[in-house]
């Protein structure tokens, strides 16, 4: 079998954990998510699209799925890339 040396292993946040972790919306960054205990430090962290999220809120992460970057536009927030 063939390991890709250069493969990227992401820690996974849906938009729903943050709509949970942030009710009032605002910044969202890494070191908020590592401090609410939703990632560890160790990894990059990628936002996935799995539920639904209705807070405005400016996410900044190292990776976003094309879902999750909708989901969060349409509830009117934005995404920065790291």
């Amino acid at each position: 079998g063939f390991k890709n040396p250069a493969r990227i292993e992401y820690q996974a946040v849906n938009v729903s954990t943050i709509n949970a972790l942030f009710p009032k919306g605002g910044d969202v960054t890494v070191a908020d998510l590592i401090a609410k205990g939703a990632v560890r430090d160790s990894l990059p962290v990628k936002v996935l699209g799995n539920g639904d999220i209705a807070v405005k809120v400016s996410v900044t992460a190292h990776a976003f799925s094309a879902s999750a970057v909708e989901k969060i536009a349409a509830a009117g927030g934005s995404t920065a890339t790291l």
